[in-house]
């Protein structure tokens, strides 16, 4: 009876390194896509993940890692940006109002859900979620596009002092 010997060809090990390097990318997942601006407002610039959040930044999404991690285990990544209008962040920032919330897992650090915000640059015009210095309001609605509780809240239609 012939002998067969069994090899494992020499293009598979860089086949499994290519499969474990794509897994490994899914796995993390990309930059979470940014807000489509309003007609006429300016794109935020470009995020990064960190461990921390920056004075002056807010930050767009969170993820579980070992990167972070002092001790060696699980800890928060932040999606860091500088604020800007139109941006969805997981934190309001002075300087900005927001005009509408959304209740998302987005913003977890410990896996509930959180309030992310629609950061807008306060204007004479603008219907927002709050009334910031330097301006006041000439009309208001009531609605559930401001509500970080499920509930009814009052929207502002602002002007500037």
């Amino acid at each position: 009876m012939p002998r067969t010997t069994s090899r494992v060809p020499r293009a598979l090990p860089a086949a499994t390194a290519t499969a474990a390097l794509a897994l490994a990318t899914a796995l993390a997942g990309p930059a979470p896509a940014a807000a489509a601006p309003a007609p006429g407002a300016r794109a935020a610039a470009s995020g990064f993940w960190a461990c921390a959040v920056p004075s002056g930044h807010t930050y767009s999404a969170t993820r579980s890692t070992l990167s972070c991690s002092t001790g060696g285990g699980f800890r928060t990544e932040y999606y860091v940006q500088p604020p800007a209008d139109n941006l969805w962040a997981c934190t309001t920032m002075p300087g900005f109002t927001y005009s509408a919330t959304q209740s998302t897992l987005d913003c977890s650090t410990s896996g509930g859900f959180r309030t992310k915000y629609l950061l807008r640059t306060p204007v004479t015009g603008l219907w927002a979620c709050t009334v910031p210095s330097g301006f006041t309001y000439t009309s208001t609605q009531s609605t559930l596009d401001c509500s970080t509780s499920g509930g009814f809240t009052t929207k502002y239609l602002l002007r500037a002092l």
